[in-house]
């Protein structure tokens, strides 16, 4: 019989009859048979995690290069700052004077409190001498030469220097002596026996604070227009005044001698036909005030002064004074770089 009947073989060309054939391969991890089938097929690009089909498809593919990465439990290592040249620090200035007197006498015979008190504001840093924090008890200074600051306070040495508030009455002279012979001011301080000098000026139809001293470096920075310190005045003037008005004289009233501006000016209370007013300013020219009122047409009727910088009047009654405080003396001297 012919082969093509019997079964036995078939045909060239001829496909080849289900299950009867060779099998099919089974699908393997590294087979050739469907492609991307196997984790590392060479079938579809990219199926595998290290194929070699699509680049980048892996995680380590052949195609873009990744990015090295360090290594786990190691920290990328820091950029370092380049360093710069350290500077040689200066030793302190020595402040002893060896023929001085001990510093903590010094503080003590200020009014600081006892020896043993000053020992202990020396042992804690508080005291500078000359731009100097001493912490040693065996250091001494010359009192009329050295500059001293306890917790940031000037401390006045000189106890042959002093500074006093005076409450100045209406019609005395701010001066110590008058050839017309009016009321002056040392009337007011004759049983003082420092020979005193007055500290700027106040008219006679002016009242209130004047201060007064015998220390020359003071009065001289008080009175330089470089230190800007503040004078407060309480004013009644006539009539009532415009929101305009007030603006005006913060923004400058022209005057014979160039404008003047007010720092600041407040209403404190309004009687018909009159007005009480608070001006600050830092002007130190002749009767400022009075000048700048009357070129906006109200004159003044009473002008009070009850501050200058941190010194306050207070209660203190009209015609009388006080001497000044440590820390008032102390602040008043720091205002102006003393």
């Amino acid at each position: 019989m012919n082969d093509d009947r019997r079964g036995g073989s078939r045909r060239e060309g001829q496909p080849q009859r289900s299950g009867q054939g060779p099998r099919k391969p089974a699908p393997g991890r590294q087979g050739t048979g469907k492609p991307g089938a196997g984790k590392q097929g060479a079938g579809k690009p990219g199926a595998g995690k290290q194929g070699a089909g699509k680049p980048g498809a892996g995680k380590q593919g052949a195609g873009k290069p990744a990015a090295r990465r360090p290594a786990a439990g190691k920290a990328a290592p820091a950029r370092q700052a380049p360093r710069r040249p350290q500077q040689p620090s200066e030793p302190p200035r020595d402040v002893h004077v060896a023929d001085g007197v001990r510093l903590q006498k010094v503080l003590a015979t200020a009014g600081l409190g006892s020896r043993r008190a000053c020992e202990d504001l020396i042992a804690g840093g508080h005291v500078e001498v000359d731009g100097v924090i001493v912490t040693e008890l065996g250091v001494r200074v010359d009192p009329a030469t050295a500059v001293v600051h306890v917790d940031g306070l000037r401390v006045q040495l000189d106890q042959d220097k002093i500074t006093l508030v005076l409450n100045k009455p209406l019609g005395v002279v701010s001066t110590m002596h008058d050839p017309l012979g009016r009321s002056t001011v040392a009337e007011l301080v004759r049983d003082r026996p420092e020979r005193l000098f007055h500290v700027g000026r106040l008219d006679a139809d002016s009242e209130g604070l004047l201060l007064l001293t015998n220390d020359g470096e003071l009065a001289n920075r008080l009175a330089h227009p470089k230190y800007e310190i503040a004078k407060t005045y309480v004013v009644t003037v006539e009539g009532a005044l415009f929101p305009r008005e007030l603006k005006q004289l913060q923004y400058g009233v022209e005057l014979e001698d160039g404008t003047a501006q007010m720092d600041k000016v407040r209403v404190i209370d309004e009687v018909p036909g009159f007005t009480m007013l608070e001006v600050v300013l830092h002007e130190g020219r002749n009767r400022i005030v009075r000048r700048m009122f009357e070129a906006i047409d109200h004159p003044v009727t009473r002008l009070v002064r009850t501050r200058i910088g941190p010194i306050v009047l207070g209660d203190l009654r009209v015609g009388r004074t006080r001497v000044l405080g440590r820390v008032e003396l102390g602040t008043l001297m720091g205002a102006v770089d003393l």
